[in-house]
């Protein structure tokens, strides 16, 4: 059976590039869909267009121009340049004939290169001796009063101050993955889609620095996928989040995916208006 998490990120080609897909409230957060959620909705389309699976994707940037709404949603996707090695494609998602997010995506085979890598995976507890974090109340405070993103994960928290604890830094992490059945959702396979989604799925590092509750609506967000991913892999996923400055309205996040034995799997990088 499906996923939850392929169910509401899949899509339906039509011809020409274009692809039918749905918006689902499941996946939502106060202002409308997360933004991982509807970057690995658009992944879907640009991936069955591109057709080359032997090209694994290098780089996916997503600019959100507006939220879209719970409904049906096209997108529109355009093969830019095949070479020899690289595929790029762009992609345009849109719903009610206005455009609400814009894509571009690179996919390559492996090349010749130097190896190395300075990062350092953080040293943490694994997650079966943490608990899973709670998803609490709204951003505003208020009880939920439906699902959101943080049903659609499980999250254990091992990395820095909680939210709007009022920390002195801007840092947050902890193991992640699809929730479980008893959660209401079948384990999945990582891949490409959800390691996106997962690129914008945890709590904003920013919060664990205020102490008054915001949010940080995303204005575009680039994941660079890393190391190829370990065969069948169904496990948690490490990931930590940065931000470094605030200034004029707007934060930028740097984040990291790791896999539990230290392969770094991602990177990722967005930028964000930051709302009292």
């Amino acid at each position: 059976m499906p996923t939850r998490f392929a169910t509401d990120t899949a899509v339906v080609p039509l011809g020409s590039g274009r692809y039918e897909a749905r918006i689902d409230p499941g996946w939502w957060i106060e202002r409308g869909p997360n933004g991982g959620y509807v970057a690995a909705l658009i992944l879907r389309a640009v991936s069955a267009e591109v057709g080359e699976p032997e090209r694994r994707l290098r780089s996916f940037t997503v600019h959100y121009l507006a939220p879209p709404v719970e409904g049906p949603v096209e997108v529109l996707v355009t093969v830019e340049r095949q070479g020899r090695s690289m595929t790029s494609a762009s992609a345009r998602l849109v719903q009610q004939g206005k455009s609400l997010a814009i894509a571009v995506g690179a996919f390559s085979t492996a090349r010749p290169s130097i190896e190395f890598c300075d990062l350092v995976m953080p040293d943490v507890a694994p997650p079966e001796e943490l608990e899973t974090l709670s998803a609490g109340p709204t951003p505003e405070g208020a009880p939920r009063t439906r699902p959101m993103i943080h049903d659609r994960y499980e999250q254990r928290w091992a990395i820095g101050p909680l939210p709007f604890s009022g920390g002195s830094e801007a840092i947050s992490g902890g193991w992640i993955r699809l929730a479980r059945p008893e959660l209401g959702e079948e384990g999945a396979e990582v891949d490409e889609h959800l390691l996106v989604a997962m690129a914008d799925a945890w709590i904003p590092p920013v919060f664990g620095r205020i102490s008054v509750p915001a949010a940080v609506p995303t204005i575009d967000l680039t994941v660079h996928l890393r190391n190829p991913l370990p065969p069948a892999f169904d496990d948690w996923v490490l990931v930590v989040f940065r931000s470094s400055v605030a200034s004029d309205g707007f934060i930028e996040e740097d984040g990291e995916l790791w896999s539990r034995d230290g392969l770094l799997l991602a990177q990722s990088r967005q930028l964000a208006v930051f709302l009292a």
